[in-house]
């Protein structure tokens, strides 16, 4: 085992992006540490709602689960930091936002059993009975080693609303740039009859995510109008989204026999590998409708009765054939690669097989996925070029208002909405 590890470790350290000190700001919920995987942040009991707590709720709350491949446990700890819309720090005190400790040990874990690859399965539950949130907001949680806590080892992201504004949505495939064709229309209202709320055009924010991407989240500085205790937000140009296409679907729930999108299985290795069929674009083709997870994944071994802790690691293997483009990489997309564009999601070119491919270290289960086209020099990726933006398709959308009124230090999450297109 202490060779397999050892086999492991390697592979996740050529596949991981180096940390720099310029990155020790960075906000992007994601692992820091090569040797963690398979990162979630769940809102308790529905895993598939908004990570956000209802702050008049003491019952919500949010479950931060992961792996760290390794024999032995960590010690570590964690701790809070209160975020504005963008997710940049706010600089508060601790006492203006929770009433507590700051500061909490990550004692809830699990070592895996009976896997090929050895790992330490984690879970922090917030709150965490210690403390109690006083200001609604965005919360980043970061992880550290109780030995070295200026090294953020992974870090989650979160938000707690007071719910005082209500969110109402809608999505159209009519938009004010073509209609039932490539692009989908966001209209927003927030009800504001229970929001001490004075200025309208400069104290509220709104902030819209498509299927959890965060390279193409827009964020609403002005809305379009007012009604009666209503700000309304429509036919805004940057609430038209690119409709992209069904994600992608595989499942690794077995070792012993190809779920759905694995070609092969390979058990003569250090870890079990798995090659899925290979993929080709669907841009040129009509769209087909398929019920996903937009980008969500879910951890399963269909073999076993705890899949947190004896779901096996398998090097899952991916390949996209069609001719190199130019002016862009190719990135898979999905919450496995943490919505991040870097070494460990971004495709390579095999002239010898005429295949974009990757390979990625994944924990058993039933993954969606896509693929990405970033141009150079940007940071927002595009699903027209490989696969298709079709205007039928289902996405989802998620809502965030925000509420600064003048001479307050933070921004307040007042309300959240979901809507999903299609349907």
């Amino acid at each position: 085992m202490v060779r397999f590890i050892a086999v492991i470790w390697l592979m996740l350290i050529l596949a991981f992006p180096a940390v720099h000190a310029a990155e020790a700001e960075d906000t992007r919920q994601g692992v820091m540490h090569p040797s963690f995987r398979t990162l979630q942040v769940q809102l308790e009991g529905n895993p598939l709602a908004p990570a956000v707590i209802d702050i008049n709720n003491p019952a919500d709350r949010v479950i931060v689960s992961f792996d760290e491949i390794a024999d032995e446990r960590r010690y570590m700890r964690y701790s809070l930091v209160h975020c504005d819309a963008s997710w940049r720090p706010e600089g508060l005190v601790d006492s203006e936002f929770l009433d507590g400790f700051n500061e909490g040990l990550v004692e809830d874990y699990d070592y895996s059993q009976a896997t090929l690859v050895h790992y330490v399965h984690y879970r922090i539950t917030i709150p965490d009975g210690k403390m109690r949130f006083t200001a609604p907001g965005n919360y980043l949680l970061r992880v550290y080693d109780e030995s070295d806590p200026d090294e953020t080892l992974l870090q989650a992201r979160f938000g707690v609303s007071d719910n005082s504004a209500g969110v109402m949505a809608g999505v159209t495939s009519r938009t004010d740039i073509d209609t039932n064709s490539h692009h989908q229309q966001i209209g927003v209202r927030v009800d504001t009859r229970h929001l001490d709320l004075d200025d309208p055009f400069n104290d509220l924010r709104v902030v819209v995510t498509q299927n959890g991407r965060p390279d193409n989240e827009v964020t609403l500085v002005t809305p379009q109008r007012l009604g009666d205790k209503m700000v309304i937000y429509e036919h805004l140009r940057p609430l038209i989204f690119d409709a992209g296409n069904e994600y992608r679907r595989f499942e690794t729930v077995s070792t012993y026999y190809p779920g759905m999108g694995v070609e092969s299985i390979d058990r003569d290795a250090p870890v079990f590998n798995m090659t899925l069929y290979p993929d080709s674009p669907r841009a040129p083709h009509d769209y087909l409708y398929d019920e996903t997870l937009s980008g969500r994944y879910l951890v399963r071994d269909a073999s076993v009765n705890d899949s947190d802790t004896e779901a096996d690691y398998v090097m899952t293997h991916f390949s996209l054939h069609m001719p190199p483009m130019e002016g862009g990489d190719v990135f898979l997309d999905g919450d496995f690669t943490d919505r991040k564009f870097d070494p460990r999601s971004r495709m390579v070119y095999n002239h010898a097989t005429g295949a974009y491919e990757q390979s990625v270290l994944l924990k058993q289960g039933a993954y969606t996925y896509q693929y990405l086209v970033v141009p150079s020099g940007s940071m927002s990726g595009k699903t027209g070029p490989v696969e298709g933006d079709k205007y039928q398709t289902v996405n989802e959308y998620v809502i965030r208002v925000y509420h600064r009124p003048k001479g307050t230090r933070f921004d307040r999450l007042v309300g959240v909405g979901m809507v999903r297109s299609g349907i």
